[in-house]
């Protein structure tokens, strides 16, 4: 009896080593708050989604077409996006809680003397990461291009998301 105990002991130990070994782990910037990982670890067991690169959507349609007063400001612009992200994701049973990775590409905003308006990228992105209802954090990368293929654009981003056993 003693050795079945000890068994039965060690396996629940192995198991729960075995879970925290498949957990996905985010380990933020050393003395820092902002709102991202520095490093993220996904374990080999998480299935990895890739979201292609994606544009907003008009924001408003009186607007003349293909302009960025079409598709708004930096902040407008993100907010579609990662709305737009988070419903591809949903489709697949994943929410913006499971983003591991976010790569941003900005095109400087004329209304910001041709400069990329990083105000504008974190007012939209700290609604949806780094939130009390959701608090993981991507690795992220912004960087400013010089166009994207849709006239009127300012952002365009692509996801990884994960999700472990």
């Amino acid at each position: 009896m003693k050795t079945a105990a000890l068994l039965l002991g060690a396996l629940m130990t192995l198991s729960a080593l075995d879970a925290q070994a498949d957990a996905i782990e985010r380990v933020a910037p050393p003395g820092s708050n902002f709102p991202i990982s520095q490093l993220v670890s996904v374990p080999a067991s998480a299935t990895l989604t890739f979201v292609s690169g994606t544009l907003p959507d008009v924001a408003d349609p009186k607007a003349a077409p293909q302009t960025v007063a079409a598709y708004g400001n930096t902040e407008t612009q993100t907010f579609s996006v990662l709305s737009k992200i988070r419903t591809a994701l949903q489709s697949q049973g994943l929410d913006l809680g499971d983003v591991v990775q976010l790569r941003v590409f900005l095109v400087g905003d004329p209304a910001n003397g041709g400069r990329l308006d990083f105000a504008g990228l974190q007012a939209a992105y700290t609604k949806f990461f780094a939130t009390a209802d959701q608090p993981n954090k991507p690795t992220r990368t912004a960087l400013q291009v010089v166009a994207l293929p849709l006239p009127g654009a300012l952002v365009e981003i692509e996801a990884i998301a994960a999700k472990a056993p």
